[in-house]
């Protein structure tokens, strides 16, 4: 079960965080996997884990702010043989209100975060059109569904994920792709590793437990454990599944009050 053999699967920010941990799983699980990412040493990390684990990995440096970067690579791949499998998982963060969020940062999130999975989405729709279908899956955030304290921007680009994935799932019904989003609450990522670095220096740790505490589970998610949850959506075992945002919180939607 949940096997991706004889399937290609394009991964943006695939070379680190949760992005690597997809790339790893679905190679684990027979993927071709094509890793699209601007951080090239990090991806020539993950593209080497996965080969050393009998898998197969290839590095597309591609910024998704691109179009046309976007729609060249996705091309040059459905020419190696179908695109199965789109996730649309690169992004960036941002801590800060409105008051606290610049213009030139909100347009940055835009570019990342909404054009990158609209040209992401706008490449590979016409070609799984053509070939008779394909799964998208994009990666969203439990801010498109509740309120956070401090994330204007993100929750802006997070929501805007939620509304494209809706969109695309019921336009593209009888064409036979599939189109899903995941909302992670809090995952250990390098992205809080940095931002407990900068804004809390020597107590990391300490910082940390109260980031875990503010999950019911009392922890935060693991890179990998969104990663099985996208292998699922992306499997044939979900072929029933679309248009569908799907949580992954330790609780918080529904515990949180």
């Amino acid at each position: 079960m949940f096997r991706l053999d004889h399937k290609q699967a394009v991964i943006t920010g695939g070379g680190s965080g949760i992005g690597a941990a997809i790339s790893q799983v679905f190679a684990a699980q027979g993927a071709y996997v094509h890793i699209l990412d601007l951080n090239e040493a990090k991806s020539q990390e993950t593209t080497a884990s996965i080969r050393e684990a009998g898998g197969q990995a290839e590095i597309h440096i591609v910024n998704v702010a691109d179009q046309k970067a976007v729609t060249d690579c996705l091309a040059e791949i459905s020419k190696q043989g179908k695109l199965d499998i789109l996730v649309n998982n690169a992004g960036i963060g941002y801590v800060g209100n409105i008051e606290q969020t610049p213009e030139e940062t909100l347009d940055r999130m835009y570019q990342v975060n909404i054009k990158g999975v609209y040209h992401g989405m706008q490449a590979a729709v016409p070609i799984m059109r053509a070939q008779g279908g394909g799964v998208i899956l994009n990666m969203a955030s439990i801010v498109a569904t509740i309120g956070i304290p401090d994330r204007f921007a993100y929750t802006m680009t997070k929501g805007a994920v939620l509304g494209m994935t809706h969109a695309v799932a019921i336009d593209y019904l009888d064409a036979g792709i599939r189109c899903n989003c995941i909302s992670p609450a809090r995952v250990h990522t390098p992205f809080v590793d940095e931002f407990l670095a900068k804004n809390y220096p020597g107590k990391e740790k300490e910082m940390m437990e109260v980031l875990a505490k503010t999950q019911p589970i009392g922890r935060m998610g693991k890179p990998e454990e969104i990663a099985y949850l996208a292998l699922y959506l992306c499997s044939d075992e979900a072929a029933f599944v679309t248009g569908t945002d799907y949580p992954i919180d330790g609780g918080f939607i529904s515990l949180i009050k």
